[in-house]
């Protein structure tokens, strides 16, 4: 009730997290209270939000060894459905930026990617993806975001048509930088000369 009445500041909402344990709690229930966030009037502030997203989710998403559960997939749906924006902003960028194979987290976000980000933040996740260096851990996003068939901005498509030209010599031998060559050379023949 309290958040529904008073907006929290930053270090008061990290505290009422810490308390609530909300990094640790089961996961059956993430889903219930990813749904009391939902229906909470007036909506969450952007930094409310991204709060929400790291205290829930980063912890989880960054130490996947195995597909996330039912649950956590659930939690993570819903709070996407509403708060993507600040979700990609933190848990999809710390996934990305996290060194390694990070095969599961990578799944993960294939998986957002393909069903549940509006597409202003697929375009989100793709431009964060171009801001570092392509990557065979970073090659299967790319492909969700071109699984989308979303029209992307003259921009971001040129800045990915240049990224894949620079990078092509590095992954002369990658089967998924082909596929994704392909897909994006059959989806955007249009465009790309």
């Amino acid at each position: 009730p309290s958040l529904m009445s008073h907006p929290l500041c930053c270090p008061q909402l990290e505290g009422l997290c810490s308390f609530l344990q909300l990094s640790v709690c089961p996961e059956p229930f993430l889903g219930h209270f990813c749904g009391w966030l939902l229906a909470l009037t007036p909506d969450l502030s952007y930094t409310s939000a991204a709060v929400l997203a790291e205290q829930l989710f980063l912890r989880r998403v960054l130490s996947l060894t195995q597909p996330p559960s039912r649950h956590l997939m659930t939690a993570l749906a819903a709070f996407c459905s509403k708060y993507s924006q600040p979700f990609c902003h933190v848990v999809v960028a710390a996934v990305l930026q996290e060194p390694g194979e990070g095969a599961e987290q990578t799944k993960l976000v294939c998986e957002l990617v393909e069903e549940c980000l509006e597409p202003h933040c697929v375009q989100l996740v793709l431009s964060q993806v171009l801001e570092m260096p392509l990557s065979e851990k970073l090659l299967p996003v790319v492909q969700a975001v071109l699984g989308r068939q979303e029209v992307l901005p003259p921009e971001l498509l040129d800045l990915l048509v240049l990224t894949l030209c620079r990078q092509a010599s590095a992954f002369a031998t990658s089967l998924d930088f082909a596929k994704l060559v392909t897909a994006m050379l059959t989806m955007y023949q249009s465009q790309v000369s």
